[in-house]
Order: structure tokens, then C-alpha cells, then sequence
């Protein structure tokens, strides 16, 4: 199935697909021919498998006055404030050319940037540390800056660098603590498309000096983008063999598979709730795949630039750049 959570002039409403046209507004639905109520994507997500039998029936045979145009509809985030946003770093080629591009950057502006460079690179300071191999590394986003399918990416005024990041995400289905890996996939309940987008000038000249992770540099309203739904985990029987790829107005930029991640996320799972517990509703990032941004050769975003990032399985998230 694939979920939704939709705008309309009842306001916020949870739906499911019927079709490639068409969404069913289960919580109307439900209303309209009585039974359990699911009045957000997150309360359905938070009921388990009971939740999806339920809006199963009611697609099913759909109740009148409950189906929506999609085509008239507009798509907000599928959980328009997600329970928690975690984004890890799991695929090597694209940390290796991230960090060079980083040095790129910050040597940009000295008085001799290839010396500047060479010097940074001699340093040894911009690799990979050997904990990266083994183990799942995240930052926490602001899960209050959702942004959904078709929806307007408001450039933030302190930033030169915009960029956008090519990611696979998991939402969480299931609580649970200590969970391993083997039992990992039972707490998923489903996958999406994640566009981190990321100022890179404020990222990587600035707070990556500190290294203590993102800030401002990810932190503005609009800038995390998911979608266009979520589609249920028993759809997508391999998540780690998906065709990914980007396009900027129409032109291919970069891609590759979802596969060759040093951590999935079953891993990632088992890292996170060492004692710690995880609810329905949180989403975790894999990681932008090598070539999935701008970063990696200098190459940044324009207002008015349309990102498309498409998941096999999933479909297409497009979002708009707004004007400075």
C-alpha cells in the first residue's frame, strides 16, 4: 500500500492509494461506515498490522464521498511531523568525495587554495575514521521542518550553497528496545524517499569545524522533504537492490543503487535502541549514495530549480527552489 497524508478543505487527512489516481481518505471512510478511526498516518502506523487490515478493507470497497483526485490534492510530508528524524552516513564513496569537495571548499578562500588543500589532505584529518566501519553514525534532524511531494523549498537567506541529497528512508513501524539486527525488519513499517537538503557553505566552512555534527547548515524550515508516501515494507521485498536517481530541471545528475551501504538498516536499528527506545512513526535516512549531490563536484542549486529524486518502488519526489 502506499500512504499518504494529504491537504484538503477538511485539513489535514490521512489516505491510502486505490490507484495511480486516485486516494482514499480512510479516516472518512472509517467515519462514514463505522469501525476503528485512523485520523492521522501516524495513528495508523501506531495501530500495526490491525491499522492496515482495517484501511485494506475499507480500499477495498471504497466508501462514496471518501475518494479523492489525486491530481487535485496537495501532498504534505507522509508524516507531516515525523516522531524523530535520524540520518546516517552509510555509503564510502560518497563520504570520500564529500569530504574532499570539503576541503575544496574551505580552501577556496586562502591565498593559495591548492596549498591550502594538500595541506588539509596531508593532515590526514579529512577521512574516514575506523568507527565509521564499524558502526551506524547519525545526526538528529528537525522533524519540524517536514516538507512533502510538489512542496516549495524556502531558500534560508543566511546560505550561498544550497544542495540536495539522494536518500532512501525507513519509517519506523514497531517500538521496541535493544532490538537485533535479526528482528530488526519487523519494527519497520515501511520506505520513502528523503531529500536532505543541506547549505553547504554554512556546513562545511563553518560548523565543520567544530565537528559536532549539523546545525544550521540543516537546520531551516522546508528542508527536509519526504514522499511522495510511504509505501508498506511488503512491497518492496529487497530494499537494498532500488535503482535510485536524481534530476535538476529534467537533467540527470547523478544515481546509482540503494545497494553497497557499509551499514542497512537493520544495523542502524540495532544501534540506535542499545538502550534506547524507538516509536511508529520515526524515520531513519541511509545516507545520500555516491553521486546523489551537488556536493561532490561543487555544483549547487538556483532558485526556481525543480529536484526531482526518484526510488524504484517508490515513485517521485519533486520539490520547487524557491526565490532568494
Amino acid at each position: 500500500m502506499r500512504i499518504v497524508s494529504f491537504q484538503n478543505n477538511r485539513g489535514v487527512r490521512p489516505g491510502v492509494l486505490l490507484d495511480d489516481d486516485h486516494v482514499l481518505d480512510f479516516r472518512l471512510a472509517a467515519e462514514k461506515r463505522g469501525g476503528a478511526v485512523y485520523r492521522s498516518v501516524l495513528a495508523l502506523i501506531e495501530a500495526g498490522d490491525a491499522g492496515l487490515e482495517s484501511i485494506s478493507r475499507l480500499a477495498a470497497d471504497p466508501v462514496a464521498g471518501a475518494v479523492e483526485d489525486l491530481s487535485t490534492l496537495t501532498l504534505l510530508s507522509p508524516l507531516p511531523v515525523p516522531q524523530q528524524i535520524r540520518d546516517f552516513a552509510n555509503y564510502e564513496k560518497h563520504c570520500l568525495a564529500a569530504m574532499d569537495a570539503s576541503m575544496r571548499l574551505r580552501s577556496a578562500n586562502e591565498d593559495d587554495p591548492e596549498v591550502a588543500y594538500q595541506k588539509m589532505k596531508d593532515s590526514g584529518a579529512y577521512r574516514l575514521p575506523d568507527v565509521w566501519y564499524r558502526l551506524p553514525l547519525y545526526y538528529k534532524g528537525n522533524r519540524f521542518s517536514a516538507n512533502g511531494h510538489e512542496g516549495v523549498v524556502e531558500w534560508p537567506p543566511f546560505a550561498e550553497n544550497l544542495d540536495y541529497e539522494l536518500e532512501l528512508a525507513c519509517v519506523i513501524g514497531r517500538k521496541g528496545k535493544d532490538i537485533s539486527a535479526d528482528h530488526a525488519r519487523e519494527h519497520i513499517f515501511g520506505y520513502t524517499i528523503f531529500n536532505d537538503f543541506s547549505a553547504r557553505d554554512i556546513q562545511a566552512r563553518w560548523e565543520g569545524q567544530f565537528r559536532m555534527g549539523p546545525a544550521k547548515g540543516k537546520d531551516f524550515d522546508t528542508g527536509n522533504s519526504f514522499g511522495p508516501w510511504i509505501v508498506t515494507k511488503d512491497e518492496i521485498t529487497d530494499p537494498y537492490n532500488l535503482e535510485m536517481s536524481v534530476r535538476v530541471n529534467g537533467e540527470r545528475r547523478g544515481g546509482g543503487s540503494s545497494g553497497g551501504a557499509q551499514h542497512d538498516f537493520e544495523r542502524c536499528l540495532e544501534q540506535v535502541s542499545r538502550s534506547e527506545t524507538i516509536y511508529p512513526g520515526e524515520i531513519f535516512g541511509l545516507g545520500t549514495i555516491e553521486t546523489g549531490c551537488g556536493f561532490e563536484s561543487l555544483s549547487w542549486l538556483q532558485p526556481g530549480d525543480v529536484v526531482e529524486l526518484e526510488i524504484e518502488g517508490i515513485g517521485i519526489l519533486r520539490n520547487t527552489i524557491s526565490e532568494r
